[in-house]
């Protein structure tokens, strides 16, 4: 089934737009949640999403097992692989058996997924070791789905631009 990746920046209009992509797709759609509230301005940002979402949505919050999320799920959004890949390195995990696992799990599913990333290559480099870990895991992470995603889109401004496959 078919695998679209949505790439921008912060506040792009990833999430507006990954959400809109499952609209022509049978309810109940499945959004997989990879967000950990730590503080208040994060809590705003989750309720903001959740405000976007009616009944037609199940939610499943999947910090680190995204593959056993993904496996029992239909129509499904993961947002975000960025927060994902943040829980994991910051929990000391395997990054590298983490994505072969999600890539399994991705080849192995019946129903469309949309997963939304932050392209995080485009700005300066940043000023410390763990920084420049996470911006070359993000950038590795990003490229491994890209590869296996039937189509991809960069947002900007709210815009989406084509980078692979078709837009609907």
């Amino acid at each position: 089934m078919s695998i679209t990746l949505v790439l921008g920046g912060a506040r792009s209009g990833k999430s507006r737009h990954a959400e809109a992509l499952l609209a022509p797709h049978p309810t109940p759609w499945t959004y997989i949640a990879t967000a950990e509230a730590w503080d208040d301005e994060m809590r705003a940002r989750i309720a903001e999403h959740q405000a976007r979402r009616d009944a037609r949505w199940r939610t499943v919050a999947a910090q680190l097992d995204l593959p056993a999320a993904l496996a029992g799920a239909g129509p499904a959004l993961v947002d975000c692989l960025t927060l994902w890949l943040t829980n994991l390195m910051l929990g000391g995990h395997d990054v590298a058996a983490a994505t072969t696992a999600l890539e399994s799990a991705l080849a192995a599913r019946l129903a469309p997924t949309v997963l939304v990333a932050n392209e995080v290559g485009l700005g300066i480099v940043p000023d410390t070791k763990l920084g420049r870990a996470f911006r070359d895991a993000a950038g590795v992470l990003n490229q491994r789905i890209a590869a296996r995603a039937d189509h991809v889109h960069f947002i900007a401004a709210g815009l989406p631009l084509l980078l692979k496959g078709k837009l609907p």
